[in-house]
């Protein structure tokens, strides 16, 4: 009987974590943004490799830039 209980105990603390993990992992899976090409060739031809990783390289550039700016600090009030 002891063995019973202790086996339902078990089995009730390994559901309890599984669901925990599942939320934190569902949590954390964000789908990225797809990536927009500003400079699109006049031809209508996609860009290639080189060219789109430029452009991604860019952005991150300017969003990180963006980013370390210093904030403005408001005026102390007098």
């Amino acid at each position: 009987m002891r063995f019973g209980w202790g086996l339902v105990g078990l089995l009730v603390v390994l559901v309890i974590m599984a669901v925990m993990v599942r939320k934190q992992l569902a949590g954390t899976q964000q789908a990225l943004p797809v990536p927009v090409q500003q400079n699109a060739p006049a031809d209508g031809k996609a860009a290639t490799v080189p060219v789109q990783g430029r452009q991604i390289e860019q952005q991150v550039k300017q969003q990180v830039q963006t980013l370390t700016q210093p904030r403005p600090m408001p005026d102390e009030a007098q």
